[in-house]
């Protein structure tokens, strides 16, 4: 019996052969980063590309083929009926009331929190039983709506900070980022949590190059952008965006 990785792998090798036989483009479900990280690992008939609704997303579709890629992705912005009187709603609050309608979590993206209201990028077969069915998380009442683009501040990266490290290893600057120690980092390389750019790496030495972006599963993401300089003491100043 083939495992959760085993499927996974059979299913995008299937996309992908399908996109190169018949000459158009095949989408996936939206993709974990995990998942995301196992297209990497292996090769395909067609080339592919992820996108999740917008820059920097977590959750994200594969899309393979050639053609310019219209991803099948509708952003819905999920409210209170009156903010005045609700609950405070969690990431976890929305995505529960989800999967309680019967969803499958592959047919979801990422659930961004704004002001009490959340921004839901789904596939755009399921968005319309979203749409009519959602109307409650906890004990607040709820109203959904598609948005016709994508809000301005999911396509605005976080202010760049400064800070100092003795290196660009991936294990160093994480560790100064999450504020933890570099064995912990180390460990978290080992069970396979951090990626570079959707990519699973596997040694903590992995030197940092302008505009990487680095996720740990459980602590969040941050994007290296530049080394600004070193210091006397030979440490360097560098800049990154941390999404908090």
């Amino acid at each position: 019996m083939m495992n959760d990785n085993e499927l996974i792998k059979k299913r995008l090798f299937e996309l992908s052969r399908r996109s190169y036989e018949r000459g158009y483009t095949v989408y996936s479900d939206f993709l974990s980063i995990d998942e995301a990280g196992i297209l990497f690992e292996q090769k395909y008939d067609a080339p592919f590309n992820l996108f999740g609704g917008y820059e920097n997303a977590e959750r994200t579709i594969a899309a393979f083929g050639d053609e310019e890629n219209c991803y099948p992705i509708v952003c819905i912005k999920i409210e209170p009926v009156n903010q005045k009187f609700a609950d405070k709603l969690s990431h976890r609050d929305f995505l529960g009331s989800l999967m309680n309608l019967g969803i499958e979590r592959s047919t979801l993206g990422d659930i961004v929190i704004n002001n009490n209201c959340a921004y839901l990028f789904c596939l755009e077969k399921i968005s319309d039983y979203i749409i009519n069915e959602l109307d409650r998380v906890k004990h607040t009442s709820l109203k959904c709506s598609v948005c016709e683009s994508v809000p301005q501040f999911l396509s605005e990266p976080p202010e760049e900070e400064k800070i100092t490290v003795s290196s660009i290893r991936v294990d160093t600057v994480s560790a100064a980022v999450f504020n933890l120690s570099r064995n912990a980092v180390i460990q978290l390389v080992n069970q396979q949590k951090v990626f570079i750019n959707s990519k699973t790496i596997y040694k903590d030495s992995v030197l940092l190059k302008e505009n990487d972006r680095v996720t740990i599963r459980g602590y969040g993401k941050y994007i290296f952008t530049c080394i600004y300089n070193e210091t006397k003491k030979h440490k360097q100043l560098i800049g990154v965006r941390v999404y908090r």
